[in-house]
């Protein structure tokens, strides 16, 4: 297990733990009171860290190697799960994964931003950026699933769009704004959940949904806490300001009514339990499937759009 740098008094206290059970099977327990006592200690202190987290802090735990992704979800909450690839028009982009699938029995199209566990997965993956290839894959997987009559998922967790030259040549800013006029439109219920990070037009490209939810440890903003820091004042020193300034938790967005929920996760993040995370994912995604499943076509896009047109705020000069 990963540590991040406000748990190493967690990981100290595991440490001890760990060589204490080890002394302790060769002394037949007799030190099973005092590691008892320590695990408690863990306990407490873990609840008394994660109840103060900074945003900076989320921040981390969102980009936590350990964390489980689109396919690890996929995986523990879907059956019959069928993934199709390409865009028709360039290639197959790995950054983003989606297809056919079952929830519970019902029938629905789930797509996702996918990172790597390794340098060889990551760099096959992009590290979670989509080229334009990627949201065009995404557009002819909704629309494949409106003509079906198939509700979409889709889960966001990317740094952002890939921001390299060979993007813009092949059309990223209109790739990405197509699919926002397409998913205004789309006649199915559209479910989207932020499942780690949610980073500027790379999420919102795949996450205009009737419904929006967060995991409870992730991020949700028009720009990294690092790139904002750069931009304001001209170093990264500054990244723990800026991720205050932002308000990019779950929180944060849901007293902004940005998004519409926050899943909980397991004390210490998604990355401890995995099945816990995908049983309170899968609860909030049937939720939600349940009530839009019983709107029409037309109520769907009026909800949607009065949705994201009562964001933010304007004056008349």
């Amino acid at each position: 297990m990963q540590y991040l740098d406000f748990e190493q008094p967690i990981a100290d206290l595991e440490m001890k733990i760990e060589e204490l059970e080890g002394l302790s099977s060769v002394s037949d327990g007799v030190l099973s009171k005092e590691i008892s006592g320590l695990k408690k200690k863990v306990e407490g202190l873990r609840e008394s860290i994660f109840k103060n987290l900074t945003r900076w802090q989320r921040v981390q735990l969102a980009r936590h190697p350990d964390r489980p992704y689109t396919l690890d979800y996929i995986e523990l909450i879907c059956d019959d799960f069928i993934e199709l690839h390409g865009d028709r028009f360039h290639a197959d982009d790995k950054a983003i994964v989606g297809g056919f699938a079952r929830i519970d029995g019902n029938p629905v199209m789930i797509i996702g931003h996918q990172k790597g566990r390794d340098t060889v997965k990551r760099t096959y993956r992009n590290f979670g950026m989509a080229n334009p290839e990627g949201y065009r894959k995404a557009y002819r997987l909704m629309k494949l699933a409106e003509k079906f009559n198939v509700p979409i998922i889709t889960l966001l967790d990317t740094p952002g769009a890939f921001p390299g030259l060979e993007a813009e040549e092949r059309g990223q800013a209109e790739a990405i704004a197509r699919n926002l006029k397409m998913m205004a439109m789309l006649k199915v219920p559209f479910v989207t959940i932020v499942i780690g990070e949610g980073a500027s037009g790379g999420a919102i490209g795949i996450g205009m949904g009737n419904e929006v939810y967060m995991m409870e440890n992730t991020w949700y903003s028009v720009i990294s806490p690092e790139s904002c820091s750069s931009i304001l004042w001209k170093t990264w020193d500054y990244k723990e300001q800026a991720a205050e300034v932002l308000k990019l938790t779950a929180t944060d967005l849901q007293e902004l009514k940005v998004i519409d929920g926050v899943i909980p996760e397991p004390l210490g993040g998604a990355h401890r339990d995995y099945d816990a995370s995908a049983v309170a994912l899968k609860k909030q995604i049937l939720t939600s499937l349940k009530r839009l499943g019983k709107l029409k076509p037309e109520k769907l896009i009026e909800e949607r759009i009065a949705k994201y047109s009562a964001m933010g705020a304007f004056q008349k000069a």
